[in-house]
């Protein structure tokens, strides 16, 4: 089902997959965009044109640097970091300088899309939303700091009024880069099918860092430019460049662990220990249910780990389980093979945390009737997730057959006195239910 959504999704021209909130985004930056180069050609080209072209190169040099963060993330720190700069800029060795939003804007426009050519060149399409968000920063920015500048300082700034210009700069970084995470959090909200609130706190531990870095830098390359010149640039750019070679190391560290986690999940298929397919099926069932059920992306990529490991233990059974289904073996199998399985993900000395979720996937929901005080507390949410979404599978695997599913579903729903948690189970019914509307449609489509 989930492969089928995917084909017609690659099939589809690319605005097509786009959702409302992207849209408006887009629409918002086209019309930025329409505005900004209308006025910067009404008066015959930019104000001020040397910072203008430095500043546009610089601002491409970020574009065609840009990375991509854990969680599908396109992030342009260097590019960002230019753009904010140019819109704070007040002035270039001490010699004011005085252009509109419109033509921070138009520059930064500018700079993005020249910086996006050589990647579009070898058919690496960019992210128009994370370009429109990264517009929209810019114009934030530029709309509220150029305009209050020029109402509060009149000419060179004093000792005292560079920290009244340091605090405007701060202020309002802040409010930008606060209106770009309610964006991302809406469109990723609507995309992902997670809370707003959920979402926004993803965002936040995602980007705080980078953002807070991206500001800094913009603030400084604004303030050494106005002392030193435009020779600032090359200076000040370094700290948010060693950064980025950071954040960039992290992504690749994380996409290993993801790549190599998915490699060994795979054993059990070619041992013939369970079916071709079951550990991936499992993990993106168990995903869209944990985000059903309000996870935070950190919970949720321990989840997947602990998904698509689940069934690692098998590998010390003398003779496989017919089919692999962990779910028809008896309590005390089941529980050696959790067993066996998180002593192997103990041994990366990295995973503690999914090695206890292996552990307590095979434990019931209650282990003593409702209502008794003696019962052992529940295994975690994301364990009792891992054990419907197995057992699901399971009894299922990758069959299209409706009428199988929805009987499967009503057994679950059935053993939920005891041994799966009854939220854990409806959360499984929505996602099936969304997966099969979403495949006839994509079915009536074609």
């Amino acid at each position: 089902m989930v492969a089928s959504r995917l084909q017609t999704n690659r099939e589809r021209p690319a605005w097509q997959n786009l959702d409302s909130g992207q849209l408006v985004l887009l629409g918002a930056a086209g019309t930025l965009i329409v505005a900004a180069v209308g006025s910067v050609a009404a008066n015959g080209g930019p104000d001020e044109p040397t910072p203008a072209v430095i500043f546009g190169v610089l601002i491409a040099l970020g574009e065609l640097f840009r990375m991509n963060m854990p969680g599908g993330r396109e992030v342009a720190p260097i590019s960002t970091a230019g753009a904010l700069g140019y819109g704070m800029l007040m002035s270039v060795a001490t010699e004011q300088v005085s252009y509109s939003a419109l033509q921070v804007v138009a520059v930064t426009t500018a700079g993005m899309l020249a910086g996006s050519l050589p990647h579009v060149a070898v058919g690496r399409s960019p992210r128009l939303d994370a370009m429109a968000r990264r517009l929209v920063v810019a114009a934030i920015v530029a709309f509220l700091f150029r305009p209050l500048t020029g109402l509060l300082f009149d000419g060179s700034l004093s000792h005292g009024e560079w920290w009244a210009a340091l605090a405007l700069m701060s202020g309002v970084a802040f409010a930008a880069f606060s209106v770009d995470m309610t964006i991302a959090a809406t469109i990723r909200a609507e995309t992902v099918r997670a809370r707003f609130g959920i979402a926004f706190k993803d965002e936040f531990h995602a980007g705080i860092l980078l953002n807070c870095a991206t500001a800094a830098t913009g603030m400084l390359i604004a303030v050494a430019t106005s002392v030193m010149g435009l020779a600032a640039l090359l200076l000040f750019t370094a700290p948010i460049l060693t950064t980025q070679f950071a954040f960039r190391r992290f992504a690749a560290v994380r996409t290993t662990y993801l790549q190599t986690v998915r490699a060994l999940s795979r054993v059990t298929e070619v041992g013939g220990y369970v079916e071709t397919g079951h550990s991936r099926r499992v993990s993106k069932l168990s995903v869209a249910m944990g985000r059903e059920l309000g996870m935070t992306e950190a919970e949720l990529l321990e989840l997947e780990y602990a998904a698509l490991m689940h069934d690692i233990g098998q590998l010390s059974l003398p003779d496989p389980i017919p089919g692999g289904a962990t779910v028809l073996a008896s309590p005390a199998e089941q529980a050696r093979i959790a067993e066996l399985g998180a002593a192997v993900v103990e041994q990366t000395g990295v995973l503690d945390r999914v090695a206890r979720l292996v552990r307590r996937q095979s434990d019931p929901y209650r282990s003593a009737p409702a209502g008794d005080e003696a019962a052992v507390k529940p295994p975690p949410l994301a364990a009792r997730i891992i054990k419907a979404a197995n057992a699901y599978d399971d009894l299922v695997g990758d069959s299209p057959d409706r009428d199988r599913s929805a009987a499967v579903l009503e057994r679950l729903r059935l053993d939920s006195v005891s041994e799966y948690d009854p939220a854990v189970v409806e959360a499984l019914g929505r996602v099936l239910d969304r997966l099969s509307f979403v495949t006839r449609t994509a079915h009536r489509r074609l």
